[in-house]
């Protein structure tokens, strides 16, 4: 997964598009899938929309694997997990996730967070490797033997060269991330915590941006500090409001805290969480249909208040 990438998109194409066409033109069985977001922006509805799509045999790359991985797992969507942390988000375990690596069934491919770090860098600079010093005493080398040590051509502390650790660098075929705002174009906003999305964007051959909201250009432009992700890296745009539910889009809405309490109980029972992927993914024809299942009423539970940022001058010629 190393060769180049494709040119560059057309920069002012208006690229929006639906979940559906994004996912079935950007998404095919045996792809490496990422999806990245850092405990907020989880593209939680992409990650539906694949297994509604009953895509299979995928490698799916998220630094954080969480609720969403494990659904995709119990989806029978992925035969090889690239990831540092895996777990409920403080709520408990990953119930389909859990039983397959036990019976063997799902390769894991584990790193730490700074060694999925490294590889995105890696992959998005287009670099053999990157060099990391953390995994020095650490047993994560003993079970990844992707993770190798080099001589550094260059003297160490000591005088001599010396023996560092070393990941490959990874280039995803489709990189998805969810975001708060981009125009038509693909420019795309991230406020809060931004995570590793702009780098896991470059790294990728494809990449599809999940928005909150498409906004105009003028927008955009009044700001552009806030760009994280620019047109030019993104094939596709896809306006879906509350997609990383349940996770929180900052300024937009809350964590639902309840819904990973309930994922532990549901995830725990492999007929449970079957029935549940036939009824909440499987049964719904969108994200849409999914957040109207939820209620208006939980959803309003996970409203929040305002907390405006203070304008900035960015100056102009008189």
């Amino acid at each position: 997964m190393n060769e180049p990438v494709a040119e560059a998109r057309p920069s002012r194409a208006d690229k929006t598009t639906s979940m559906r066409e994004a996912i079935a033109a950007h998404v095919a069985d045996g792809d490496t899938v990422c999806l990245e977001g850092f405990t907020h922006l989880i593209p939680t509805a992409a990650g539906h929309e694949i297994i509604r799509q009953g895509f299979r045999d995928l490698t799916i790359a998220r630094m954080t694997a969480d609720v969403v991985t494990d659904q995709l797992i119990a989806g029978d969507c992925v035969s090889r997990l690239i990831s540092s942390f895996v777990g409920n988000s403080t709520a408990g375990s990953l119930g389909e996730l859990r039983r397959r690596v036990e019976a063997g069934a799902l390769r894991f491919d584990e790193y730490s967070h700074h060694g999925m770090i490294c590889r995105y860098l890696a992959g998005a600079q287009r670099l053999p490797f990157h060099p990391l010093r953390s995994y020095a005493g650490s047993d994560v080398p003993s079970v990844n033997p992707e993770i190798q040590q080099v001589t550094s051509p260059y003297p160490g502390p000591g005088g001599e060269p010396e023996r560092i650790y070393v990941v490959p660098p990874l280039n995803p075929d489709v990189t998805i991330i969810h975001a708060q705002r981009a125009d038509r174009a693909g420019n795309t906003q991230i406020w809060g915590l931004t995570g590793i999305q702009a780098e896991a964007v470059y790294a990728a051959r494809r990449a599809i941006v999940v928005v909150e909201e498409v906004v105009p250009d003028e927008v955009i432009r009044s700001d552009p500090n806030r760009t994280v992700v620019p047109a030019h890296a993104v094939d596709a745009v896809v306006v879906c409001p509350g997609g990383a539910h349940p996770a929180f889009a900052q300024g937009y809405y809350d964590r639902d805290g309840e819904f990973y309490r309930e994922w532990s109980r549901i995830s725990a029972d492999p007929r449970r969480l079957r029935d549940w992927l036939d009824e909440w993914v499987r049964g719904t024809a969108d994200h849409g249909d999914y957040l109207a299942r939820l209620g208006e009423e939980r959803w309003a539970g996970l409203s929040v208040g305002e907390a405006w940022s203070e304008p900035v001058n960015y100056g102009r010629r008189l």
